[in-house]
């Protein structure tokens, strides 16, 4: 059976894939499907599920990106027979090497057995021809990281930043109980719906700790990660070694990650991969907002002793200048200083050592996000701007599709991922 023939739309025809891998597929069955585990998350209750495998059924409203390397585009589409926006990934298989079908593939398959509110929902997923669709929700947000670029250049309040995260763990700590790494923790792989819930994307890097239906303690998998992933990666997951690394090199991520929304930049993005390991490796564990490790020419950041206290050191003091935006509330104050809670938070998960790291379970109980227990999710839509629920300029809908004849430019926003 070839790796096309997997792509398909029901849990029995998912589950006929190649001999060899039927065993550990059905022990991550096994693994996800716990009654208390198996939630649906609000916007995709079965009523409103789109399941159709009719290509005139959608139409392709506008282009809102691309992804995996180039090779998928994404649309905002609508489901003519219910009028439901939904967002439309289309991928020519034929381009795809073997590797990214297995990734493809992966993704797919671990749609299906998923099942988490804060867990991005495929809802169908069918091939017309050589072309894969997979039919998921419209987040009407976007990504963590499209709300950097557009209304928080230099960084978002730690008000939001507690929101967006506590989604994201929360789906993170259901990949771990479920034996999972998700390898690829980052703002572009946190999404956000219209009505304010926060998902996490990019299953396709995600390897399972699951083999033959034993759990092991490390992963010695080391795939080629692209440099656009590598700043967010944990120093133990870098250095390849006979160590390998676990559930743990995640949490590192999340602190990457806390650091990039309180800033608006990636850490190490322009350094060499052995100077970034060589700066995450040396101790102790630095400051969120550290500037060494951010772009030199862009940051604006200092350090001042006039910030508040973060019971470790220095604080961190942030000149955010000015910039314009449509409302109020989306206004960058002139200086903005981190919290105790915050500092602690991305400390601890910075750590070296992986087993000085938090749990995403015990992650979840930090101070930093005590408060969420008492804000309800539309919370989050009172930190940002109207949704936009459509675009403000269609090109006419593509009824009915035809295999298209496109170059895409190589300048074109590239942070969609499976």
């Amino acid at each position: 059976m070839s790796l096309l023939d997997c792509f398909c739309t029901s849990r029995t025809q998912v589950e006929s894939l190649r001999p060899e891998k039927q065993s550990e597929t059905s022990t991550h069955q096994n693994l996800v499907d716990e009654p208390t585990l198996s939630l649906l998350p609000p916007s995709t209750r079965a009523s409103e599920v789109i399941c159709s495998t009719n290509v005139s059924h959608y139409e392709l409203q506008v282009e809102i990106g691309r992804g995996f390397d180039n090779l998928t585009s994404v649309h905002l589409a609508r489901h003519t027979p219910t009028g439901t926006l939904v967002t439309v990934k289309i991928t020519n298989l034929e381009n795809c090497t073997e590797e990214r079908l297995k990734a493809l593939q992966k993704a797919v398959i671990l749609s299906h057995f998923f099942r988490h509110p804060n867990i991005t929902t495929y809802w169908t997923v069918f091939t017309v021809g050589s072309w894969l669709w997979v039919i998921s929700p419209f987040m009407a947000y976007g990504s963590a990281s499209q709300l950097l670029r557009t209304y928080f250049p230099e960084g978002m309040s730690e008000t939001l930043i507690r929101n967006i995260l506590f989604g994201a763990v929360r789906g993170l700590n259901y990949l771990h109980q479920n034996g999972c790494i998700h390898r690829s923790i980052k703002a572009s792989h946190i999404l956000i719906s219209g009505d304010g819930l926060v998902t996490l994307s990019g299953l396709s890097h995600l390897h399972s700790l699951v083999k033959h239906g034993q759990k092991h303690r490390a992963v010695y998998d080391f795939p080629q990660f692209s440099t656009s992933v590598q700043p967010w990666l944990s120093p133990e997951l870098l250095r390849q070694d006979l160590h390998g690394y676990n559930v743990k090199s995640d949490i590192y991520s999340v602190g990457i990650t806390a650091c990039e929304l309180a800033s608006g930049q990636v850490p190490f993005q322009d350094m060499h991969r052995t100077q970034m390991l060589l700066q995450k490796l040396k101790g102790p564990p630095y400051s969120p907002l550290d500037i060494s490790i951010f772009p030199q020419s862009e940051s604006r950041m200092k350090i001042s002793r006039s910030g508040v206290d973060s019971g470790i050191g220095e604080s961190v003091h942030v000149s955010s200048g000015t910039h314009t935006v449509n409302s109020d509330r989306l206004q960058t104050p002139p200086s903005k200083t981190f919290s105790p809670a915050f500092l602690s938070l991305v400390q601890l998960c910075l750590q070296q050592d992986p087993e000085k790291r938090p749990s995403a379970s015990s992650l979840l109980s930090h101070v930093f996000f005590k408060q969420m227990k008492e804000e309800s999710q539309s919370s989050i839509l009172s930190l940002l701007p109207p949704a936009c629920h459509r675009p403000s300029t269609a090109p006419p809908p593509v009824s009915p599709w035809t295999e298209p004849e496109w170059d895409f430019p190589d300048e074109k926003d590239s942070n969609w991922e499976f």
